[in-house]
């Protein structure tokens, strides 16, 4: 079998989906690497990396017309799915949810696609593929410094000669794996961290960081299904603003990371809590996207300052931003998952199997995940909307 590891082509991406580090386990394996050629550049692994590793190089062509099994880290582009031929495996960060018009296409071209976003992440053997818990570790990780870099003080105390600098407030907003190593982050940094998510559970995650556990008097438990939150209902959602809002106030800078797979991001920092902040307080909105994110003035892609003199910062791709890192997780989780699905030198697709059945999300010409199949059955009839 051939794996092929094709260059990320969306603007900002320096990621790439497997490094050198990791060709030989898949060698060892029986399957061959076939890398396209400048596919690691951005992350320090140029060609010679890969072919002292085991690996050979190739052209765009080549590695389309000769893999059975594609990686990426981003879901194709259009020239991209044109290039795809039936029969080959596509693995990527594919957004099935989100994009399910794109899995119907890959059905139809006879694409297996397997998704890694769709990971059960509350398998323990399924922990080492986990690539949005890798990837989540890092963003929360530079969202801090980002906030720092555009925060006009200092993170921590200090007494100097010349007076005593205040530490910077922070509040970190959702407590998954991105909240929690923005917790560390802005802790190390020497910040005074509150921290506060809808499940309650999480208390104890935050206080052992050494963050201080934001507790609302209309105490919500909006824990849901595979370790996220659910969404909260209108009257859930409005008793919990209100006395958010005055926490928020009351920060120099809040980090947002509070997500719901599949669905717009639910709005945790209102317009009203932006005009409560203080002149030169940062906003660092994780969750924003083309769908919205958790401050409902961000803007996606861009840092904007208010009239207030809020800083409001919306990255795209912190992930990206850490390419080298970023890459080896990456390429790791992709790795276990590729060992995981290996029988007798090639894939082995049994849908049976729970982690297989998360993963793949077309097979033999259908969409076969549950989720992304009931998603296309919804969409009116002649396109997807």
């Amino acid at each position: 079998m051939k794996v092929g590891v094709l260059k990320e082509t969306l603007p900002g991406e320096r990621r790439v989906a497997l490094v050198p580090d990791v060709v030989g386990k898949l060698k060892a394996a029986g399957v061959d690497v076939v890398v396209e050629s400048g596919a690691g550049i951005e992350s320090a692994a140029p060609d010679q990396m890969y072919v002292d590793a085991g690996a050979s190089i190739a052209s765009s062509a080549d590695v389309y017309a000769h893999c059975d099994v594609l990686l990426k880290v981003r879901k194709p582009t259009d020239a991209e799915v044109a290039a795809l031929r039936p029969g080959q495996t596509l693995v990527g960060l594919l957004s099935p949810l989100l994009d399910p018009g794109l899995m119907k296409t890959l059905a139809g071209k006879g694409v297996t696609a397997i998704s890694l976003d769709a990971i059960p992440r509350t398998l323990s053997r399924a922990q080492s593929m986990d690539v949005l818990s890798s990837q989540a570790n890092i963003a929360g990780y530079k969202a801090v410094l980002v906030a720092a870099e555009a925060f006009g003080r200092y993170f921590p105390l200090l007494t100097t000669a010349a007076g005593t600098a205040k530490p910077a407030n922070v509040l970190i907003l959702g407590i998954g794996v991105a909240g929690l190593q923005a917790i560390g982050t802005a802790r190390r940094l020497g910040a005074v961290v509150k921290a506060y998510d809808v499940r309650p559970e999480t208390r104890e995650q935050a206080e052992s960081l050494g963050a201080q556990f934001v507790v609302l008097k209309s105490t919500i438990d909006a824990t849901g299904a595979g370790g996220y939150a659910r969404a909260l209902t209108p009257e859930e959602q409005a008793a919990q603003q209100s006395e958010l809002n005055a926490v928020i106030g009351a920060q120099d800078v809040v980090i947002t990371t509070a997500q719901v797979p599949g669905r717009k991001p639910p709005v945790l920092v209102t317009a009203a809590a932006v005009r409560g902040m203080k002149p030169g307080s940062v906003i660092v909105d994780m969750a924003a996207s083309d769908l919205g994110g958790n401050c409902e003035m961000s803007e996606v892609g861009r840092t904007i300052v208010t009239d207030g003199g809020v800083t409001i910062i919306a990255p795209e791709n912190l992930p990206a931003t850490v390419p080298i890192s970023a890459s080896q997780f990456y390429a790791r989780n992709v790795t276990a998952l590729l060992l995981h699905l290996l029988k007798d030198g090639a894939l082995d697709i049994e849908l049976t199997e729970e982690i297989t059945a998360g993963v793949v999300i077309t097979y033999g010409g259908q969409v076969v995940q549950p989720a992304t199949a009931k998603l296309l059955e919804a969409q009116p009839a002649g396109g997807v909307a």
